[in-house]
């Protein structure tokens, strides 16, 4: 059972959705999108707290840049934890929503426990994006890109019929990049889902860009969970991650059979591998 509920941030209204009992976990991103991903059984173990940040929340005023800055986002994390009254908790952020998590940890290492960094790259500027698409294209198969091509040939149709749900669409159109079976069609895990394309763009294209993940999670003393998928082609290659292998807080995880979304095309060794990891204390 999943309880939806919102709050208003500065001037932008947050939905979050919790689903489950237990030691909460807050996932940061949205709460329309992820409570999809994962499974019924990892939500029997562990209370999921699906919070939107303001790339997904719906604004209640004009807004300009100065609204939407890293620190912003940081800040209406800490007004949601105060609000749902958590503390010591796990904190979750999925590709783009790892470099919010590792910012709110920063901010405020007091209260998180542990760290769960799943499919990101280690930072989003235009020499790494550069980077995974020549993987890609140096490792992909000739299936793939075919698929690949088929897909995002789509693309135009869709930003002339939505241009508003920019985002939206080049997830959907760049499965081939984003799952194992690169056939899969994610439309309907984006049902509902509408961006703040002005939001999404700053952060996504300059805020993430500034970050270097690798020398931030070296300087954070709580347990890290880094989750990646092989055929994620979307944050390649998993190599970008090898500076991690000594770091003795942080533990790397591979999911041979998952691109962009372990929890959701490896559910049972997802949960395996993460519940273990949040148990051991």
């Amino acid at each position: 059972m999943m309880t939806y509920q919102k709050m208003i941030c500065d001037g932008f209204e947050l939905n979050y959705c919790i689903k489950g009992q237990g030691q909460p976990i807050l996932v940061v991103g949205s709460s329309v999108y992820y409570p999809r991903l994962f499974s019924e059984n990892f939500s029997q173990h562990f209370q999921l707290i699906f919070l939107d940040h303001r790339g997904f929340g719906k604004p209640t005023r004009a807004f300009k840049q100065a609204d939407y800055t890293l620190d912003k986002i940081v800040e209406d994390i800490e007004h949601a934890r105060q609000i749902l009254k958590l503390d010591d908790l796990i904190i979750a952020g999925h590709s783009g929503h790892a470099f919010m998590a590792v910012a709110y940890a920063k901010a405020y290492p007091q209260h998180v426990q542990k760290m769960i960094l799943l499919n990101t790259a280690t930072t989003n500027s235009q020499e790494r994006q550069q980077q995974s698409l020549s993987y890609f294209e140096a490792y992909a198969s000739a299936k793939r890109k075919h698929q690949f091509q088929q897909d995002i040939a789509l693309l135009e149709q869709d930003l002339k019929r939505e241009p508003e749900r920019r985002f939206v669409h080049m997830c959907i159109r760049m499965g081939a990049h984003s799952f194992y079976d690169y056939t899969f069609n994610a439309t309907s895990t984006w049902d509902g889902v509408y961006p703040n394309m002005e939001i999404i763009d700053y952060l996504w294209g300059v805020a993430f860009a500034e970050q270097n993940l690798l020398q931030q999670i070296h300087h954070l003393n709580m347990p890290i969970f880094v989750g990646l998928g092989r055929y994620d082609y979307l944050v390649a290659p998993v190599s970008l991650w090898d500076a991690m292998e000594c770091t003795p807080h942080v533990k790397k995880v591979i999911f041979e059979k998952s691109g962009h979304n372990p929890m959701l095309e490896e559910p049972e060794y997802f949960d395996e591998q993460l519940i273990a990891w949040i148990n051991e204390g």
